[in-house]
C-alpha cells in the first residue's frame, strides 16, 4: 500500500495541515487507517514521519483533529520549535510514530510506574537518508528508550528504514552501539535537555537511561496496539478524535465522501510564512 500527502493552509503558520491519502486517492487518518504492521511475519512496522532529521518544527499527528493530519504543536498560541542544544541541530533522527498504537494515559506502565502520554508511540529512525514530512516508511525495530516526560511514560522506539543500504547489519540495539558509536548516548542527551531552553527541567528516564532490546520493544509496541484497539472501538466519547475510514466496526467510521468533506473545510495551501529567526539560535548548556 502506498500513501501520499496533501498540504492545506499556510506552511509555518497555525493553519498548516498535512492530510494523508491512500493509493486510491481517498483521504485517510494516519493514526487509525494505516496498518501498524507492514509485514507481521517479519515484525516490520509502518512509521509515519512527522519530523525530518535536522529540522526544528515540532510537527505531530493531530490526535484531536478529524482525520488526524500532521500539524505543528502550539504552546500559548505560538508554534513550537525545538531548540538547537549544542552539539545538536534540530531533531537528530527522522522522528515520527507507529500508526494504530496509543500510549493510554489511564494505564500505569508496570515497567516505569507512570501512565502513558496519550499519543501514538514515537519512533527515532536512524537510517542514512533524511526523509520527508509525511512519508510512510517500513521500519525494523531495534530497541527502545523509556523517557519519563513530565511524569508520563513516553516510549521512544529505535528503528531503521528497511530500505536503508545498511539495514541487514542492524538487528538489535547492540548493533547500534557497535556501528553508530555515541548515537544512543546522543539520543539520551537530546531527550534529556531539549526542553531546558524553554525554562523546563531536564527530562528523566526509566532503566537508568539504558535502551532496552528489540524483544522488549516489540512487546511494548504490541501492547500499545491493544490500547489503540480499545480506543477506536469504544462506544463512548473519547478525548481523542477517532474518525477513520478503514475500521468498519468502529463507531467512528466515516465514508470516503465524508472524509473528503472534512478536508474541504480547511483552506488550500498557500505561500509559506518565513521561519522565526530564533529557530537558528544555538544554545550552550552545562550538563548537570
Amino acid at each position: 500500500m502506498s500513501y501520499t500527502v496533501e498540504e492545506r493552509g499556510i506552511p509555518n503558520s497555525l493553519s498548516y495541515r498535512l492530510f494523508f491519502k491512500n493509493a486510491e486517492g481517498s483521504y485517510i487518518s494516519p493514526f487509525h487507517d494505516i496498518p501498524m504492521f507492514a509485514d507481521e511475519t517479519k515484525n516490520i512496522f509502518h512509521m509515519v514521519v512527522e519530523v525530518p532529521r535536522w529540522t526544528n518544527a515540532k510537527m505531530e499527528i493531530a490526535t484531536k483533529d478529524p482525520l488526524n493530519p500532521i500539524k505543528q504543536d502550539v504552546k500559548k498560541d505560538k508554534l513550537r520549535y525545538v531548540a538547537n542544544v549544542f552539539p545538536h541541530k534540530g531533531y537528530i533522527w527522522n522522528y515520527g510514530a507507529i500508526p494504530q498504537t496509543w500510549e493510554d494515559p489511564g494505564h500505569t506502565d508496570e515497567e516505569t510506574g507512570c501512565c502513558g502520554d496519550n499519543d501514538p508511540i514515537d519512533v527515532c529512525e536512524i537510517g542514512t537518508r533524511v526523509c520527508s514530512r509525511g512519508e510512510v516508511l517500513k521500519v525494523k525495530v531495534l530497541g527502545t528508550l523509556a523517557l519519563i516526560d513530565e511524569g508520563e511514560t513516553d516510549w521512544k522506539i529505535i528503528a531503521i528504514n528497511i530500505e536503508d543500504p545498511e539495514v541487514d547489519k542492524f538487528n538489535n540495539i547492540d548493533d547500534v552501539r557497535r556501528l553508530k558509536p555515541e548515537y544512543l548516548e546522543a539520543t539520551v542527551d537530546w531527550f534529556r535537555r531539549y526542553k531546558v531552553p524553554d525554562g523546563k527541567p531536564e527530562n528523566q528516564f526509566a532503566f537508568n537511561a539504558e535502551c532496552k532490546d528489540k524483544d522488549f520493544a516489540l512487546d511494548i509496541i504490541k501492547s500499545t496496539h491493544t490500547y489503540w484497539k480499545n480506543l477506536v472501538l469504544q462506544s463512548g466519547k473519547p478525548k481523542l478524535n477517532c474518525t477513520n475510514t478503514c475500521v468498519k466496526e468502529s463507531p467512528f467510521f466515516c465514508s470516503k465522501d465524508a472524509a473528503h468533506s472534512l478536508v474541504n473545510e480547511t483552506s488550500p495551501c498557500g505561500v509559506a510564512d518565513p521561519l522565526p529567526a530564533e529557530v537558528e539560535k544555538w544554545h550552550f548548556l552545562k550538563k548537570n
